[in-house]
């Protein structure tokens, strides 16, 4: 686990890379099997091959590295389900000295292109369904917010593919659709804020109703940059022939100017608005890219999706509220957004969502939506901020910085016979799609060997957990294959509209553990195991009523140590764990304390985002958000990673911590005060200015690399804002203990135990017999 790209050309992690062979044994080892996957990152030695690929025509995997090859006989023969399979004739040139690319034993991982019905005339005429961007932009919010949202909405415009078609929708107390395609005069189509609306009481309101739009057979004849003259082209323009008028119409716009009594707060339609721009959406071709941009400044009051009254007395739902059932709007707002989520998932959409307020906006209500297409999400305090305008930026950036936004994702997993596949955690949806390696458990998005991602990135990363058949066969020695294997393929439409297909497949040791657990341990993935637990957890608080988080992951822990632990029965002093476990217990010290268990000190919205980040990022990034990264910068060494401790404040220090959502930057009390008295202007002190300038430059690459942006926070020793480093620390000196702790360091109030404390009680536990 020690290079740089733990992930490799498959971008595959498991929590464990050798398998047991039984379900018994399987459950025996606490940690669930599990594999995250990104199942597009780039990565610059997969090829990409310019024909379809083979399949095997029982159960339809493709042929790969892994497949046995008779080269007189010309046929192969499939890993999964052992069907013998012919080659076609295009493949009568195959030998062992001339392979096909995707039979090289390096090739893991190859990409198809896949051509959207061609024309046979024309292979390269094939049409290319431009990308939409339907802002949905909330206009209930003072002045110079909306200033802020329409200079970034303006920015984001500029920066969008020429072809690109755009689409605009402003709501308040009502939603309203622009027609961009009439720029003489502004012409806009009003929708009631107050009551639910179909796809196609939209679609008769703004002239695109059925009679006007059914389709010719074959591929219709009024095809204008690549979409149909049904007149959904008064709406949706490409960006190169509306940017004039979006320009003029966004300086024109004003804030909803319905009046609002004294105490009350703003009507808000937000889920009438969304409704309203997923029917728009629903006129497009199939096959469409499209995405809703919804930039909301404030909680739906009006109509479906509704999250609070509009009585200023009455607060938005609290965690609290939610445990005692006490929110009253919650769950019928979250059903309509399940209802919308379907919608935009069945037309192939996604739903982007940046919200920026200082009271919750309903992210907890929206995040069904958002993560079963597989959008993406940013939450900050205001559209002035730069969490906002840097995020909001990088999504329509291109080049280096480009997030490589996707379409039409679908993924497939084809797995050998034993292996069931429980479900998946992360931003996609079922297909229902049963078949034989599904299991009867569901965990997160199961009962299917299928997923729909309408939406996904070269950064989506998602978790699939396995079970294991329960049929003890006897196995008899050296008959059974002693590898299983695992197949991903997915399928998308990349940013120029083309249609690919990623294969990846992998394989790995069964073993029996019962025989030989060291080769288990030492397959075991530590980081992947605190990620995959952490995702656990938190979709079991979200879904199970009453459950005790940190006694569940107590209980694991204990059960793990008991395992795999050295120690004699009864003597926690002789308790000793193998490196390949060693950084586990720490992992869950920190993930009972972060915000994915703790929950008390945020709102269900900041609750909800943090879940989502967690279940979409990769392992790396992942790890960070429960394990945060300390680095130390003095004069008298180089930057050096510093234990995660209060024991590593010194008055002669700078720390960076990356929590992943917020990077601080501390500065004990003696570097902060030479920095006040200005010794870093000096021209014989320009070793200081360095060492204050090498955390800033640091968490500037972070920063680049990171989506959403995450919040800089500057601050001093003693100062206010050193509490979002305080808070992070191990606290092994509190105020009991303070006698001990060395000059210039720290203490933290806190009744907290500290990670010394929490490994003996884990020691004691673990060796009781």
């Amino acid at each position: 686990m020690a290079s740089m790209d733990p992930e490799g050309i498959d971008a595959v992690r498991m929590t464990w890379n050798v398998w047991p062979r039984t379900k018994v044994e399987a459950s025996k080892c606490v940690i669930p099997l599990a594999a995250s996957i990104a199942p597009i990152r780039p990565h610059p030695d997969i090829p990409t091959l310019p024909y379809a690929p083979l399949r095997c025509k029982t159960c339809t995997a493709v042929l790969n590295a892994y497949a046995r090859v008779d080269f007189t006989a010309k046929i192969w023969i499939c890993p999964f389900c052992y069907q013998r399979n012919h080659f076609p004739l295009h493949y009568h040139m195959i030998s062992e000295t001339n392979l096909p690319c995707e039979l090289y034993p390096q090739y893991t991982t190859v990409q198809y292109t896949l051509q959207a019905n061609p024309d046979p005339n024309n292979p390269s005429n094939a049409p290319q369904l431009p990308p939409v961007f339907v802002f949905v932009l909330d206009t209930c919010m003072i002045e110079e917010e909306l200033g802020f949202v329409k200079s970034a909405m303006k920015q984001a415009i500029g920066l969008l593919p020429e072809h690109a078609l755009v689409g605009f929708v402003s709501f308040g107390t009502q939603a309203q659709v622009h027609e961009l395609g009439f720029s003489d005069m502004l012409k806009v189509y009003v929708f009631r804020g107050s009551k639910e609306i179909s796809k196609e009481q939209v679609l008769e309101q703004l002239g695109l109703g059925a009679a006007g739009r059914r389709p010719t057979g074959g591929y219709p004849k009024g095809l204008q940059n690549g979409y149909m003259n049904t007149g959904v082209n008064r709406f949706l323009l490409p960006a190169s022939d509306c940017e004039f008028t979006l320009n003029s119409l966004l300086d024109e716009l004003q804030t909803d100017q319905w009046p609002v009594q004294a105490g009350h707060r703003a009507a808000r339609c937000t889920g009438v608005a969304l409704s309203v721009a997923a029917g728009l959406l629903g006129a497009c071709l199939p096959g469409t890219g499209a995405r809703i941009i919804a930039l909301v400044g404030g909680p739906c009051t009006e109509g479906p999706g509704t999250i609070v009254s509009k009585d200023l007395s009455e607060p938005v739902r609290s965690h609290k509220d939610l445990d005692k059932d006490a929110a009253s709007y919650f769950k019928k707002a979250v059903k309509f957004y399940d209802s919308f989520a379907k919608q935009l998932v069945s037309q192939g959409h996604v739903l982007d969502l940046f919200a920026s307020a200082l009271d919750q906006v309903g992210v907890a209500e929206m995040k069904v939506a958002v993560e079963r297409t597989g959008g993406l999400v940013v939450l900050a305090e205001s559209f002035g901020h730069s969490v906002f305008k840097d995020s909001f930026k990088r999504v329509f950036e291109d080049g280096e910085q480009s997030l490589g936004l996707c379409f039409n994702g679908m993924l497939e997993i084809t797995c050998s016979k034993d292996i069931k596949i429980q479900g998946v955690i992360g931003p996609c949806t079922s297909l229902e799609k049963k078949g034989p390696n599904v299991a009867d458990t569901v965990i997160g998005e199961g009962n299917t060997m299928a997923w729909k991602m309408c939406g996904l990135d070269k950064s989506t990363c998602l978790t699939v957990l396995f079970d294991l058949s329960s049929t003890e066969r006897s196995n008899v020695p050296g008959a059974a294959n002693p590898q299983l294997y695992l197949q991903f393929l997915t399928s998308y439409q990349d940013t120029d509209g083309k249609m690919l297909l990623r294969v990846t497949t992998v394989t790995r040791r069964w073993v029996d553990s019962a025989v030989s657990a060291e080769e288990l341990v030492q397959g075991f993935d530590q980081e992947t195991a605190a990620v995959v637990m952490a995702r656990l957890t938190s979709l079991k608080m979200e879904t199970e009523e009453g459950f005790d988080a940190t006694r569940w992951l107590d209980r694991n822990l204990i059960r793990l140590c008991s395992k795999f632990g050295d120690y004699r029965k009864d003597d926690p002093s002789s308790f000793t764990l193998n490196p390949c476990f060693s950084l586990f217990p720490q992992f869950m010290f920190n993930l009972r304390r972060s915000q994915f268990v703790q929950v008390f000190n945020n709102s269900p919205d900041e609750t909800a985002y943090f879940r989502m980040l967690l279940n979409r990022e990769n392992i790396t990034n992942a790890a960070v958000m429960i394990q945060p990264s300390l680095i130390s910068y003095s004069f008298n060494s180089l930057p050096q990673p510093a234990l995660l401790d209060v024991a590593s404040i010194a008055a002669d220090r700078i720390l960076l911590l990356d929590s992943y959502f917020s990077i601080v930057i501390f500065h004990g009390m003696t570097i902060a005060q030479w920095r006040n008295m200005g010794y870093q202007n000096q021209p014989e002190h320009q070793a200081f200015a360095q060492l204050l300038r090498a955390p800033q430059d640091d968490a500037q690459m972070i920063i680049q690399e990171r989506f959403p942006v995450p919040r800089v926070v500057v601050c001093d020793q003693h100062g206010s804002q050193a509490r979002f480093l305080l808070a992070k620390l191990n606290p092994s000196a509190t105020y009991n203990n303070a006698s001990n702790i060395a000059a210039g360091s720290d203490v933290i109030f806190t009744d907290d135990v500290s990670l010394q404390v929490f490994f003996e009680h884990l020691q004691r536990l673990a060796v009781q017999s």
